[in-house]
């Protein structure tokens, strides 16, 4: 074991140069096991987690823990959920978190070359998931690799996740795992999910809109197109309502500047179809809303304006509506100033890169961190080319991600902060934290 943490570091770095050809033949390998889920009629992820735990051993990682859900539809019948402890000189971890599931290929015409098959143009290898999200995969088995061969002990011990079902809801995947195991990640860790980001690196995820949906069902009168007296156009009230739905963003003017739009987004989507006839004159319409609201605005009164809107448009011209409310994944945020934040400020500093705080529209998995108290930031070096046809990523990418967990990990001052957070935890017994 290295005892002068500027030693370890140095060494780890200088091993990690020159890992092109690894993180090829990784990703290689990791792409031919089409690891899609049963959802999209693909097999699951049994054989990809397998490759990986056998990959780990050989790095010297024996605390391999299995949290894996059942589901008779995979092969082998379970998603797994693989937990990987690298021990270091403080039980404080830095927890990286990577989905072993990908989407399938979409019109295969699109694609210029094999998706299951990586074929490497320079700095980029091209496949399905190369992005989405085996680089972050690639980065997290690169640096077990080179901590083993560097025989390096990090500051922080380092838990390495890998979950399944995360293209499809993560029920079965971080979902399952929190539900299961809450034990294995306890609030003073360090929670990085490299599953979003930038070409340059400098965007840090640390907040998220709440995301979810409603269903509008618009009921008038059909009858025949020429008589359009004798009915009550669907068709003409739905129209209606969708232009009196903008009210809801004067209902929820609310504004984040981490954001982009810095506000909430209400979008009529999906227009089911109504009529077979084009002389028939429709008396029902279903339309779909998706929405995105900022922290601080509750899905729950989103749903009672809209709901109220909706049925004063319809009754106004003669027809009724009704609103079914979808599943909600609620919003959440990281605060600036939280441990994992600075510690990844500070290692992309050391890699001249300035790191600047943002929030998105969708959602990752450090949401379901994030609602059970645990502060994480999702970052990555990705170009953003994820479930395309000729999604690619990039290898010089890929080792510097690792380098940067690499920083975080060997840093004293991660460490030290733990301790003072124990310490102040510990003088006061009596409250709750």
């Amino acid at each position: 074991m290295h005892t002068n943490a500027n030693t370890s570091l140095a060494a780890v770095l200088v091993s990690l140069q020159h890992r092109e050809s690894l993180v090829t033949d990784i990703q290689r390998t990791l792409t031919a096991f089409r690891a899609v889920g049963p959802q999209n009629a693909g097999p699951g992820e049994a054989r990809k987690a397998a490759w990986i735990e056998e990959f780990l051993r050989g790095c010297g990682v024996t605390d391999i823990v299995h949290v894996d859900a059942p589901d008779p539809q995979a092969e082998g019948g379970l998603r797994p959920n693989l937990v990987a402890t690298i021990p270091g000189t403080s039980t404080r971890a830095l927890c990286l978190f990577a989905h072993m599931d990908v989407v399938p290929e979409g019109e295969l015409s699109l694609w210029e070359t094999d998706p299951w098959d990586v074929v490497q143009k320079g700095d980029l290898l091209y496949g399905r998931g190369v992005e989405d999200n085996q680089q972050a995969l690639t980065s997290m088995l690169l640096l077990a690799k080179v901590l083993h061969e560097t025989q390096t002990t990090p500051a922080l011990t380092i838990r390495l996740v890998f979950i399944s079902d995360e293209e499809c809801g993560n029920t079965l995947g971080m979902a399952w795992l929190l539900d299961k195991r809450a034990d294995l990640f306890p609030k003073d860790d360090l929670y990085i999910v490299p599953d979003s980001g930038s070409p340059s690196g400098t965007l840090m995820e640390v907040a998220e809109k709440s995301v979810f949906r409603f269903k509008c069902t618009v009921r008038g009168r059909q009858c025949h197109a020429s008589t359009p007296g004798k009915g009550v156009n669907s068709l003409t009230v739905m129209a209606r309502i969708i232009t009196a739905l903008d009210a809801l963003h004067t209902a929820f003017p609310q504004e984040n500047p981490l954001f982009d739009p810095p506000c909430s987004t209400f979008t009529p989507t999906k227009h089911e179809a109504n009529v077979e006839g084009t002389n028939i004159l429709p008396g029902q319409d279903v339309f779909w809303v998706d929405c995105r609201a900022i922290p601080g605005v509750e899905p729950e009164a989103v749903f009672a304006k809209a709901e109220e809107i909706i049925t004063t448009v319809a009754s106004r011209y003669g027809a009724t509506a009704s609103l079914e409310r979808g599943y909600v994944i609620a919003a959440s945020e990281t605060a600036a100033d939280a441990a994992v934040v600075m510690a990844l400020t500070r290692a992309l500093a050391a890699e001249g890169i300035a790191a600047e705080s943002i929030g998105i529209g969708g959602s990752t998995v450090a949401c379901l961190l994030r609602h059970r108290g645990l502060s994480a930031c999702a970052w990555s070096t990705i170009l953003n080319t994820c479930h395309e046809p000729n999604e690619h990523s990039s290898i010089s990418a890929t080792v510097r991600d690792a380098a940067v967990f690499a920083r975080i990990a060997l840093e004293e001052d991660a460490v030290q902060q733990g301790e003072q957070t124990g310490k102040e935890a510990g003088a006061q017994p009596g409250e709750q934290q």
